[in-house]
């Protein structure tokens, strides 16, 4: 039985050329997602932000419910002080007692408009948190509605492709299999390095069909006799013959 190190150069290039066949076909599937996948995980992560920052408010809010709440209870026990220094009043046996209690109702009154102060400011305050509060309900509620339709679309285009992707996806791992171990290395780094992931390309017009840069016809000459495996010196590309390339979309 033949190792892979006992196939021709063709028979190496052919495996590659399969492999990138099969490849093309997956990313032509992620094509049709386009940038759906990371707009999803985008309004996900929006989402659990805006619920973050909800909950945040939630915490200020309630400390400031906590702060009125205090205020209007240290401004009824001075309220209750200044009745009580009153009843006093009445009972007084000389002016020094009378000008301590007054001294003690004006403290008291000080006391019962600062805290009426606070109380002004707090609900000011909390007036605001629950603006903001609203309208980061309201962005939440848009952002969902979004995500609704994204995963929506998603969803449909996944299950029009599922089963395909996952053919393809198979037949991409056993083509693997069937590829030179350093062919295949040199293989998925092209591949990483460009956006339309080709890795393997045939010359189309005399150029590559990567960068499309014209490749001499000594060098094309070369590639044809598929004596060793020849990248485009623009790209780093391999290259195929055209004949190779028609060869596989038959088979």
């Amino acid at each position: 039985m033949a190792t892979l190190k006992d196939f021709s150069v063709e028979e190496k290039l052919s495996a590659v050329l399969s492999l990138q066949k099969i490849d093309s076909k997956i990313d032509e599937i992620k094509t049709l997602k386009g940038e759906l996948p990371m707009e999803v995980k985008d309004l996900e992560d929006e989402i659990e932000g805006l619920k973050t920052r909800l909950g945040n408010i939630d915490s200020e809010i309630a400390s400031i419910n906590a702060l009125i709440e205090s205020r209007n209870n240290a401004k009824k026990d001075a309220q209750a002080l200044i009745k009580k220094y009153e009843k006093q009043q009445d009972n007084v046996k000389n002016n020094r007692e009378f000008e301590a209690i007054n001294k003690e109702m004006e403290m008291q009154e000080l006391e019962v408009k600062l805290n009426e102060k606070h109380i002004k400011d707090a609900t000011f305050d909390q007036k605001d948190k629950m603006n903001v509060r609203l309208k980061t309900e309201e962005r939440i509620a848009s952002v969902e509605e979004s995500l609704a339709i994204k995963r929506q679309e998603l969803e449909k285009i996944s299950a029009d492709t599922e089963k395909e992707e996952s053919v393809l996806v198979e037949k991409s791992n056993e083509a693997k299999t069937k590829v030179d171990p350093r062919l295949l290395t040199a293989y998925m780094r092209i591949r990483e390095s460009y956006r339309n992931g080709l890795a393997v390309v045939p010359i189309l017009r005399d150029s590559c069909g990567g960068c499309f840069n014209v490749i001499p016809h000594q060098r094309q000459s070369e590639i044809r006799q598929h004596k060793k495996v020849i990248v485009c010196e623009h790209c780093g590309r391999i290259v195929v013959d055209s004949d190779l390339n028609e060869k596989l979309n038959k088979n």
